[in-house]
C-alpha cells in the first residue's frame, strides 16, 4: 500500500481504520436510537421500589426537635437542591 512504511505498520494502520469505524458506526446507530426512542406509556425510568417511609410515633429515638434556626439551615438547603 504505501511504500515507505513497513507491512506490520500497514497492518496497524488498516486495523485502526477498521475500528475507528466500527466506533463511528455505533455511535451513529447508538445516536439515531436514542433520537427516535419513545418510552413505552407507564414504564417508569426511577427507583424499582422506595421502602416505605416510617412516622415518629413508631419509636422515640427516630425523632429529632429542631430549633428555628435549625429549621430555617435546612429549608435553605433544600432550596438549593437542582430539581430536574
Amino acid at each position: 500500500m504505501f511504500p515507505s512504511i513497513s507491512l506490520a505498520q500497514e497492518i496497524g494502520l488498516a486495523v485502526l481504520l477498521v475500528a475507528g469505524l466500527v466506533w463511528v458506526l455505533g455511535l451513529g446507530h447508538m445516536l439515531w436510537d436514542s433520537r427516535f426512542h419513545q418510552p413505552e406509556p407507564g414504564a417508569y425510568e426511577g427507583v424499582a421500589v422506595i421502602p416505605a417511609q416510617r412516622c415518629a410515633a413508631m419509636h422515640p429515638m427516630e425523632s429529632v426537635e429542631l430549633t428555628e434556626a435549625e429549621e430555617e439551615a435546612f429549608a435553605g438547603l433544600i432550596r438549593t437542591i437542582a430539581l430536574r
